[in-house]
């Protein structure tokens, strides 16, 4: 394979912007579901989301391959199970439980819990409609998506370097298009030909596979952590590629075509977040971008993915047991409660698990 300037690479990857991104990510979805989802996109801060699990894992595995000269499957499937069973578990049980206890509202039966559990939760949602799950689980959908992307990504990856190593970042690109194009032309069939209903192609892996292979995409082709020796000149990030992606962005978000927010609008935001990330990692201190290195972000950003865990499940319980009191005030009180509980389980659960799973890392 052709690393360009991967001798240079970092032993280890780490970018505070890609913390303050997390945040801005957890910050739509939590509004979106604390009421304002008629004027902030919950489902952008879920796409995000997937383009920063993407380019982040596929750094990484290229990051081991440089340092080691392969990619140790066994490691890398323990490192992801370290890293989101745990909390995703200790969620999943302790909200059934309080359910069961009738401390949270509605109920829990065996077929609901086992799709969880099984990680079929966003298959689970648009055939059964999420009966019997503990309230606001659903979002559950998004971890499902990617650990069935998991499930084939390194393998394929993995394939390449070993059988294929000759292969150029230009013909990993072709490969990565080419997979992005099946996943739109395959929304396209479902919606015009199959009259697919919106939350078959918003929430299964099969039609969203694409908003992480973009991640992946910037990750293999011009990295902007790796590549270093191969990047757009800085203005011409600035002044035309970044206003550009953000351009698309919102056009992806104004433009209400039924047609295109389940075929099109999935790939359009794909490719608009590419400068956006290159932007966020290589001006953190340019503008806006200032913002996501600021410490109070980066930590929300840490916290974020237990955050995602339990916000709309305590959303929903304030509005269950305090119907009378405003939206906002039970928006401070959900994010106020979410933060908390977000950051005891990083406290009790992933920062006990970091030595563990840095012994999976060497």
């Amino acid at each position: 394979m052709n690393n360009n300037s991967l001798e240079s690479a970092p032993n280890k990857f780490h970018i505070p912007s890609l913390d303050g991104l997390r945040a801005v990510a957890i910050c739509i979805v939590f509004l979106s579901h604390a009421g304002l989802s008629k004027v902030i996109p919950g489902g952008l801060g879920v796409t995000i989301f997937f383009f920063l699990s993407g380019y982040l894992i596929t750094t990484l595995l290229r990051l081991e391959h440089i340092k080691t000269g392969k990619i140790d499957l066994k490691k890398f499937y323990i490192r992801r199970m370290l890293r989101i069973w745990p909390n995703f578990y200790l969620v999943l049980f302790l909200g059934a439980i309080l359910t069961a206890l009738n401390i949270i509202p509605g109920k829990v039966n065996l077929e609901g819990m086992l799709a969880q559990v099984l990680h079929l939760a966003n298959y689970y949602g648009i055939f059964w409609g999420g009966v019997g799950t503990t309230i606001g689980t659903g979002v559950f959908w998004s971890l499902a998506v990617e650990e069935h992307f998991y499930l084939v990504f390194p393998l394929i990856y993995i394939y390449l370097l070993k059988f294929k190593p000759e292969i150029t970042q230009d013909q990993l690109l072709a490969i990565i298009i080419t997979l992005c194009f099946i996943a739109l032309f395959w929304r396209v069939y479902l919606v015009l030909l199959e009259h697919a209903p919106q939350h078959r192609t918003y929430y299964a892996s099969d039609t969203r596979f694409d908003s992480l292979l973009f991640g992946c995409g910037l990750a293999l082709f011009k990295n902007p952590v790796i590549d270093t020796n191969h990047q757009m000149s800085e203005s011409l990030l600035k002044y035309v590629w970044l206003p550009i992606g953000i351009s698309m962005l919102v056009f992806s978000l104004v433009y209400r075509s039924d047609l295109f927010r389940e075929t099109f609008r999935y790939t359009i935001q794909g490719v608009a977040l590419i400068p956006i990330f290159i932007a966020a990692i290589r001006l953190p201190d340019w503008g806006l971008f200032k913002i996501l290195n600021l410490k109070s972000v980066r930590f929300i950003g840490v916290l974020s993915y237990s955050f995602y865990l339990v916000h709309h499940t305590i959303i929903e319980t304030l509005n269950d047991y305090f119907p009378e009191y405003s939206m906002l005030l039970l928006g401070l009180a959900a994010a106020t409660l979410s933060l908390l509980i977000a950051y005891i389980i990083h406290k009790q659960v992933e920062v006990r698990l970091i030595q563990i799973r840095k012994k999976y890392s060497r």
